[in-house]
């Protein structure tokens, strides 16, 4: 899905819950099929929106989390997908523009847009609040674990270096700077024991670190990689990419406890996401190691469950979320 030497802690800066502009409404989920082949089918969605599509599934797969798009005249209307056992419920607000996670608990992570500014939220029981940052500052969200820890990134207003950022789920209301030794750090995953994935460099030429519960910060690398980028992580998993220098960049899979890794299917296009039994997804595949299968009837892979359960969207002339099983 997906912590601490030296922190700086931002309290204070609660900028408070929002009240949706358009109220909860729910709605039943389109019936599923039954068996254990491998099937892909709709999740129910607004018939009035333009598109619409599932971003993530938490590790137990009860939680699915989007995003929609609703035009009306010459304004777009953004809408918050939350599924809870097939039941759908939707949010109107023009912060949630983008979904970057979902815990086992519910709590939806995402970001949207204040001020040309870059502002993340969480959605908790049907409320939609911001994130403690720096006023200052353009800040994303990426990832959320089991416990409520969050990680994201702020850009420096003078530099436009990041930094990376930690809202740790037992100081509600407060926000930590990570101590990651690189230069434009960004976490992108944080699993159940607070071990942290992400990125830092320039542009092309990006290294990918992990960061220990203690504070030790390593690179994840393979012999001879002129790139590394890490894309997600679950469990002690992380799945990415590596430029070894020709035509194509290497999809690879780091086992976090030792940082070995192993080559994945090179018929994976995209990396998206892995679940805690390393199971990979992305673009229209799922990989188990070197061998990956199409999964049926769909257009792009997002997220996987722990369960084995995978969402994402299909693009048939219209955006239209989905999700696979037995796969």
């Amino acid at each position: 899905m997906t912590h601490l030497a030296q922190c700086t802690t931002i309290a204070g800066l609660i900028i408070g819950l929002l009240a949706a502009p358009v109220g909860i409404a729910t709605a039943p989920a389109v019936a599923g099929q039954t068996g254990s082949a491998c099937a892909v089918r709709p999740l129910a969605y607004p018939p009035d929106v333009y598109r619409a599509e599932a971003d993530a599934i938490d590790p137990t797969g009860r939680f699915i989390a989007g995003t929609a798009l609703r035009v009306e005249g010459t304004r777009n209307r953004d809408l918050l997908l939350v599924w809870d056992r097939d039941r759908l419920s939707t949010l109107e607000s023009p912060l949630v523009s983008a979904v970057s996670d979902v815990n086992a608990h519910g709590v939806v992570l995402g970001n949207g847009w204040i001020d040309a500014r870059s502002r993340p939220w969480v959605f908790r029981n049907g409320t939609l609040t911001l994130l403690p940052v720096a006023p200052s500052q353009s800040v994303g969200a990426s990832a959320i674990n089991e416990v409520g820890d969050i990680v994201g990134a702020a850009a420096d207003g003078t530099t436009g270096h990041y930094h990376p950022l930690r809202w740790p789920a037992a100081r509600p209301g407060t926000v930590e700077t990570l101590d990651v030794p690189r230069t434009d750090a960004r976490p992108v995953g944080i699993t159940p024991d607070g071990t942290i994935v992400g990125n830092a460099g320039d542009f092309a030429q990006w290294t990918a670190w992990v960061r220990r519960p203690d504070g030790r910060v390593a690179d994840l690398t393979v012999p001879g990689a002129r790139t590394a980028v890490v894309d997600a992580a679950a469990g002690h998993w992380a799945v990415g990419r590596v430029d070894l220098g020709g035509p194509q960049e290497m999809r690879v899979r780091w086992d976090l406890r030792d940082r070995s890794w192993s080559r994945l299917a090179d018929e994976l296009d995209l990396v998206t996401d892995v679940n805690a039994r390393g199971v990979v997804v992305g673009g229209d595949r799922i990989a188990r190691g070197g061998t990956s299968r199409v999964l049926p009837g769909g257009t792009g892979a997002e997220s996987i469950a722990d369960t084995g359960t995978v969402v994402g969207f299909r693009n048939d002339g219209r955006v239209t979320p989905v999700r696979w099983t037995g796969c």
